[in-house]
């Protein structure tokens, strides 16, 4: 009676350049005692430079390898048909006045969007009306609404992004996280979608 092996592919993954992907690192796997090890350890691709930084492993390729290693084992397959394996290279460290040129262009380019919005929405006019109806009084500089209004624009800027630099507030993902999920789920089904182009286009050109 063949022994059953059960593999579920990881959606993703990363490695370092110039080092072996094994099966272990890509899937999930049950299996008996006797070959869990030996199966874990199978390579499946070796990473070089020439690599993308991204590679796409089918699961049918984990499958030839492995009945190619053991004959009598019946595989299932569970889950995703391909994984995403991310090749990371050494980042170069970036030069503290680079970085303070970018902060700066950050800052003064939010700044002045901020800015822009006000000025097109007649923020200021808006203040003035107000302190008006509050106080009966008029004043070209309603500090007494400015002042908060401000303190609570920066307020409500953290609590939206969910971050104080590093640090979360709580476990709930903030709206920019939601959206750049999604678009790591899109450029993943991408990136499957095209390998899978070319591999077909591959076997025509045979």
């Amino acid at each position: 009676m063949e022994e059953a092996i059960y593999i579920r592919l990881r959606h993703r993954v990363q490695v370092s350049v110039n080092r072996p992907i094994f099966v272990g690192q890509i899937a999930q796997i049950i299996a008996p005692d006797n070959y869990l090890s030996e199966i874990e350890q199978l390579e499946v691709h070796n990473v070089t430079s020439k690599d993308n930084n991204m590679i796409v492993i089918d699961v049918m390729k984990v499958i030839k390898l492995i009945t190619s290693a053991y004959k009598s084992v019946d595989i299932q397959t569970i889950g995703p048909s391909q994984v995403i394996v991310e090749v990371i290279y050494e980042k170069k460290k970036m030069s503290i006045p680079f970085f303070v040129l970018v902060w700066l262009l950050l800052f003064i380019g939010a700044a002045l969007a901020i800015m822009n919005f006000h000025e097109d929405v007649s923020m200021m006019a808006v203040h003035k009306n107000l302190y008006k109806v509050i106080t009966g009084e008029e004043k070209d500089k309603p500090l007494l609404l400015q002042i908060p209004y401000s303190i609570g624009l920066g307020l409500g800027m953290i609590l939206f992004f969910n971050h104080v630099f590093r640090k979360r507030l709580n476990e709930e993902p903030s709206p920019l996280e939601v959206e750049m999920f999604n678009y790591q789920q899109d450029l993943d089904q991408y990136v499957i979608m095209n390998e899978n182009k070319e591999s077909v286009k591959n076997l025509n050109d045979h």
